[in-house]
């Protein structure tokens, strides 16, 4: 079945035809390092995570680029106050973005180019749109003369009549109000880089415009960012793409925002949800299910209890995992396919919760073999399910997930012993019917953080909430 996305430039679902028959590039609008990540930045890289695991399931080979956008107004502004240099801001904000991706099972792109690196390739691209009569200098700034480009705003389908260009202090000298920045001239105290047009810095667009050119070359398949970035951002971009010769991306792919209180989940709004600190009090596992789960283009509305309910979910998953590898006597492999109605829903535009609901059938027909003692049942569900935990990054056996290094296995069989202790001490407890002991020695597990489950053949433990 052909894989089917929503293109935002078309305004519907199309079938996905590659540039390049087996082949798939994708650009991704990644973090502007100004601040640490919250959950809302991370959606836009797991949704897309997903997409490149279910291509590559699909025979694909994927390139994945993901910008880092390290110079910037806000960058700038918070180096000011706090009196460090701007780079330090953003290298270290970067390395919070790394380790949020990688926190939550987020694959390495392909490449990860940061907007400083491209200078040269911006002022390329500057003096082409210069020479076309797309682009103009004045005053020490470049800007991209809108006018001058058919079909201009033809993505986020407005009037140019009525348009608001966003604009930053220090643009002056434009021709028409509606005109963008590619290139701001240089200020006192602000970094800058030599141009024919005079110091000065990159403008936002510009960035993503020449790095998606020298990595993807010409024409690509996929771009995606959220839907906050389709005005003015990927509007600009594909004005100087086009202007510069450029086919650009075939298909433009959006993911809807975390909100909290029905408002975008943002820094500025003081109501973010930062990674580093969601992680401390949630499994990462857990929270690639939350945020990972919905269909990318419906907006989640943030709550604690929401985040409850797909633990429980998940542990639903993992529970069965846990016990048919028990049974099994060791690591059972994932299905070299998924199941049917898996690869249908998504194919359909990466239909996620309805591939999800796949999953929790074949668990409770997993489950249900289980009780039959049907082992060989039980072992081809599992097969199925870790199949399908692949695709959405969520298998709890993945060395990710699992812990790959030496160290972690021996810290888990150092807490395992640990535990099991414990457990021994419960069970004594029980067995004489000291309910009010085994009771309290179970409540503080949980409050450590772990999860009891009494089962025939003994009680077991896991990672929950903490």
């Amino acid at each position: 079945m052909t894989i089917r996305l929503y293109d935002t430039s078309a305004r519907q679902i199309r079938d996905f035809a590659p540039l390049t028959p087996g082949c798939v590039s994708i650009y991704l609008c990644g973090a502007t390092v100004q601040a640490a990540p919250h959950i809302g930045h991370i959606r836009s890289g797991l949704n897309f995570d997903i997409m490149r695991r279910w291509f590559a399931h699909r025979g694909y080979e994927v390139t994945f680029i993901r910008n880092v956008t390290d110079i910037d107004d806000k960058i700038i502004k918070k180096a000011a106050e706090q009196n460090h240099p701007w780079w330090s801001i953003g290298y270290e904000n970067e390395r919070a973005f790394n380790d949020a991706y990688a926190a939550l099972g987020c694959l390495p792109p392909t490449y990860e180019p940061r907007a400083t690196g491209h200078i040269t390739e911006m002022v390329e691209m500057m003096r082409g749109l210069i020479e076309r009569g797309h682009a103009y200098e004045s005053e020490g700034n470049v800007y991209f003369d809108v006018r001058s480009l058919p079909g201009y705003l033809s993505l986020s389908n407005q009037d140019l009549d009525d348009l608001r260009q966003p604009e930053s202090e220090g643009e002056t000298g434009k021709r028409d109000p509606r005109d963008f920045a590619m290139w701001k001239a240089a200020k006192p105290g602000e970094p800058s880089w030599e141009t024919p047009w005079g110091r000065g810095r990159p403008g936002w667009h510009l960035e993503c415009s020449a790095m998606a050119h020298k990595y993807l070359g010409r024409e690509f398949d996929i771009h995606g960012g959220g839907i906050d970035l389709i005005f003015p951002h990927h509007e600009n971009e594909i004005a100087q793409a086009k202007g510069f010769g450029d086919a650009f991306a075939r298909y433009w792919v959006h993911n809807a925002w975390v909100t909290m209180s029905g408002e975008k989940m943002s820094k500025s709004l003081g109501n973010s949800v930062l990674v580093g600190e969601m992680v401390k009090r949630w499994r990462p596992i857990v929270l690639r299910y939350y945020l990972g789960t919905p269909h990318y283009r419906s907006t989640i509305e943030y709550s604690e209890e929401s985040l409850r309910e797909a633990e429980s979910a998940f542990a639903r998953i993992e529970g069965f995992v846990q016990r048919v590898t028990e049974l099994a006597g060791g690591a059972v492999e994932p299905s070299a396919e998924v199941p049917p109605a898996f690869a249908e829903a998504m194919d359909d535009d990466l239909g996620v919760p309805q591939a999800l609901a796949v999953v929790h059938t074949t668990v409770r027909q997993g489950n249900s073999a289980l009780a039959a003692d049907d082992k060989e049942g039980a072992v081809a569900r599992l097969a199925e399910v870790r199949a399908m935990l692949g695709v959405l990054g969520l298998d709890p056996l993945d060395a990710h997930w699992a812990g790959g290094s030496e160290e972690s296995e021996d810290l888990h069989g150092v807490v395992d012993s640990l535990v099991r202790l414990v457990l021994d001490q419960r069970e004594a407890a029980r067995a004489r019917k000291d309910w009010p002991t085994a009771d309290a020695i179970r409540d503080r597990l949980g409050d450590a953080g772990l999860v009891i489950e009494d089962s025939p053949q003994g009680p077991r433990w896991s990672l929950g909430s903490r």
